[in-house]
């Protein structure tokens, strides 16, 4: 996924009559290039509903989800479009998660008179798709437009994938040992467990064998916890900031620090999860400083409580090792 989702840019502070907001850049609409973002979504489109009939076509055949598979669907499904209908759960779930996230942060903006880009979708030949992410172009002049535009993604993304996992969890079965067979073994999120003791109660969370349904709102779940990270300009380093903008340069070292730490005890008790040490190092090099707000007006209470869904959101949505490669 990619690491932000928005990046402000460091502008001077402008402000309106009325309701605030920042003025977008002269020549924004006339670079605006439509045809680059349908092309990006018709290809992510095709990659996760090859990824998605792949998944389908184990599923049926109670196989473990295979990747290697999905690559050899493409040439298939050039033979055979017809195929891709069995993708279409997936993809279509996936894809309303990833927009759903997006227009959240783009509709903020837009209300605050920010400029910002229609969503990037990014394909994956392998997964199907790298997520989504949306260009902010002009200046954030307040923390609380910082607030609004970072915390509507990931809370407008959690309503779809909500009720999406807990369709797929119903159309889900029972396959003993299937999360440990093939290649790719997937974390069980928080909002995973909850939701299968009351669908599958008394079942190990490894028996169960995910729909592709499922499978898509857990690929939301993984987005969502990545983005929510309180650090540098993702998501959670958003709203950290416009709740303690002193204290954003320091928390995002100690949770920099943290993802090692958690990266490197996963490799020494054997788990082949080496994603928390590779975001640690980006975070770290990359992303921990955020550009400055210079309207430090504080929150409201009602912000303040959205905040602390946020954090119950993440809690949900985070896994300690979310994707482990079989075999290793």
């Amino acid at each position: 996924m990619s690491p932000q989702d928005f990046s402000p840019a460091p502008y001077p502070f402008y402000a309106e009559s009325g309701r605030s907001g920042a003025h977008p850049l002269p020549d924004a609409a006339a670079r605006e290039r439509y045809w680059l973002y349908l092309l990006l979504f018709a290809m992510t489109l095709v990659t996760t509903t090859v990824v998605g009939t792949a998944m389908q076509m184990d599923f049926d055949r109670n196989l473990p989800f295979d990747v290697e598979h999905s690559l050899g669907l493409y040439l298939e499904a050039w033979r055979h479009p017809s195929i891709l209908l069995q993708g279409l759960p997936f993809s279509l779930t996936l894809l309303a998660i990833l927009t759903a996230h997006e227009f959240g942060h783009y509709l903020a903006a837009a209300y605050h008179r920010v400029n910002a880009s229609l969503p990037y979708f990014m394909p994956s030949p392998f997964m199907g798709t790298f997520g989504a992410f949306i260009r902010v172009r002009s200046a954030i002049c307040s923390k609380k437009q910082l607030f609004d535009i970072g915390v509507a993604g990931p809370l407008a993304g959690f309503l779809f994938l909500l009720p999406a996992f807990a369709v797929g969890l119903a159309f889900s079965k029972v396959i003993p040992n299937i999360a440990h067979q093939g290649n790719l073994q997937f974390g069980v999120p928080t909002i995973q467990w909850l939701l299968q003791a009351a669908i599958f109660p008394g079942a190990r969370p490894v028996d169960i064998y995910l729909h592709p349904v499922a499978r898509a709102a857990w690929v939301g779940t993984f987005a969502t916890a990545m983005n929510l990270l309180p650090i540098g300009q993702l998501d959670g380093g958003h709203i950290l900031y416009a709740f303690f903008p002193k204290w954003h340069k320091r928390v995002s070292l100690i949770m920099c620090a943290a993802l090692l730490a958690l990266g490197v005890a996963l490799l020494v008790l054997g788990t082949a999860w080496y994603g928390w040490i590779v975001w640690a190092v980006i975070l770290f090099f990359l992303g921990r400083r955020h550009p400055l707000v210079y309207d430090s007006s504080e929150l409201g209470v009602g912000r303040k409580k959205l905040g602390w869904l946020a954090l119950v959101v993440f809690i949900l949505c985070f896994a300690y090792a979310p994707i482990i490669a079989g075999g290793l």
